[in-house]
């Protein structure tokens, strides 16, 4: 039961930190976009020799995706406590569409942001992406103890 509580309040927990970050006018979620770009180019990739001036872009776009990536895979974590396999897959998605849709209302009343279809699309394949690794997992996990 602890246990249960625990993977719950990492979900909430993982709702608000995108809530917060949705909540920053567009010049302050400018700013971490370029310190995200900064510390990839101390790291030697240098976005903008990669993606021009559509490195903000890749670096917002990614920072989406990827949030929902891992907002999928504690829903999955939370919800297959008590639900099959498939179903926790299912909800999850759609638990991630929501939130996505969510996000994208509570963005339209942030100074500098506004809601965008395209990004509840790419929060979704985030989601998505996750619920296909999931299955994946689960898949060869499967096909490895029918060959044992």
């Amino acid at each position: 039961m602890k246990n249960k509580k625990i993977k719950w309040l990492m979900v909430i927990a993982w709702m608000i930190l995108i809530f917060t970050f949705s909540s920053q006018p567009g010049d302050t979620s400018e700013e971490t976009s370029q310190f995200v770009i900064y510390i990839f180019n101390l790291l030697g990739l240098d976005l903008h020799g990669y993606f021009g001036a559509l490195a903000d872009f890749a670096v917002r776009k990614g920072a989406h995706f990827t949030e929902y990536l891992i907002l999928y895979m504690l829903f999955y974590n939370a919800l297959s406590e008590s639900l099959n396999f498939k179903k926790a897959l299912w909800f999850s998605m759609v638990a991630v569409f929501l939130y996505a849709c969510s996000d994208e209302f509570h963005q339209s009343f942030v100074p500098g942001r506004g809601p965008a279809f395209r990004d509840v699309l790419i929060d979704s394949s985030g989601g998505f992406s996750g619920l296909i690794i999931i299955f994946m997992k689960n898949l060869i996990s499967k096909n490895r103890k029918l060959t044992a």
